[in-house]
């Protein structure tokens, strides 16, 4: 089969390359899905450079332990091990996998048979592939962790993308008024979503506009905990969904201290992969929210289309089709 493999850590156009590779049969309690559709996120571009260098406890210190990359999909299962209860040959699923491993990067993968569910048939591979891993960040950012209320006012910060794109639908069924920051390049099609206003980082920080807000969504985590807290409402929350692992830990250590004296908190999101992703796609059969999706593009461009993603140059979800 063919697969895009990382033997090193670097930049993705030189580490990167397609190869076939043997196909695996699925042990007692795998499936083996061929893959229609992949996306790129965030864990392949740490995962391909390996930086930040934290990142390597994980990944592997001197190089992946994990040669293809890839963590979520849309697929249609080929082969079941003898223990398995939920799938069946045949049937269409999709999912993020990045609990029981990585590997979407391929024409198919053997996996546990819990790190996928079923596929609404309403949905093409390209909109369930870019559903599970964006949809339940935003969900379990404004939901679960935010407490969204109506009519609130709500900044997201990294709004361009998969999960702000799919966070500001989500936004305006609670009737909400969305402040989008991203680059100048994507700020028209933000518009066009639906953001009621829109910045450019370059030009302006948000932090220091003197507006409030009852709920940011950080999908950047690039300024200080404190700038934060100036940006909230008196009983604001800021969630941050991911950045860099450093300010991730001064957000961390500066909430403890902020929850003592004031009532705004900062708070930063522990996922829990696939969770809720029924409601997500009833929303989506019904067209209350729609999948922004950048491409389809190709199995052999992913090399550059990870480099274009970690430039912040894509709009939407980055979905890769596998013929």
């Amino acid at each position: 089969m063919k697969a895009i493999l990382a033997e090193k850590y670097g930049h993705p156009e030189k580490v990167l390359s397609l190869k076939e590779i043997p196909k695996r049969s699925p042990k007692a309690k795998e499936i083996l899905i061929k893959i229609h559709a992949t996306t790129i996120n965030d864990y392949d571009w740490c995962m391909v450079r390996g930086k930040p260098y934290l990142y390597r406890l994980l990944f592997g210190l001197f190089k992946p332990k994990h040669s293809v990359p890839g963590m979520e999909l849309a697929g249609a299962i080929e082969g079941v091990g003898p223990s398995v209860q939920k799938h069946k040959i045949g049937d269409q699923v999709f999912g993020d996998i990045s609990n029981y491993g990585f590997g979407t990067f391929a024409e198919y993968i053997c996996i546990d048979e819990n790190a996928v569910i079923t596929k609404p048939l309403e949905l093409s591979f390209e909109e369930a592939a870019a559903i599970p891993h964006a949809s339940a960040l935003a969900l379990q950012a404004l939901k679960q962790t935010g407490g969204i209320q109506e009519n609130q006012k709500i900044l997201i910060n990294g709004g361009g993308g998969g999960v702000g794109t799919i966070a500001l639908q989500l936004a305006k069924l609670h009737n909400c008024h969305v402040t989008g920051v991203d680059s100048h390049e994507k700020l028209e099609m933000m518009k066009s979503l639906g953001f009621d206003s829109v910045l450019d980082y370059k030009l302006t920080d948000f932090t220091k506009t003197g507006a409030r807000y009852d709920l940011i969504l950080d999908c950047k985590t690039n300024k200080s905990a404190f700038s934060y807290v100036k940006a909230l409402k008196s009983t604001g929350k800021y969630v941050t969904i991911g950045g860099e692992p450093w300010s991730l830990i001064k957000i961390l250590f500066w909430s403890k201290l902020i929850s003592l004296f004031a009532s705004k908190k900062l708070q930063i999101l522990s996922l829990r992969p696939n969770e809720d992703l029924d409601y997500i796609c009833n929303l989506v059969k019904q067209d209350k929210i729609k999948c922004e999706i950048d491409g389809p593009h190709k199995l052999e461009d992913t090399a550059k289309l990870i480099q274009y993603f970690g430039e912040g140059k894509h709009k939407g979800k980055v979905v890769i089709q596998i013929n």
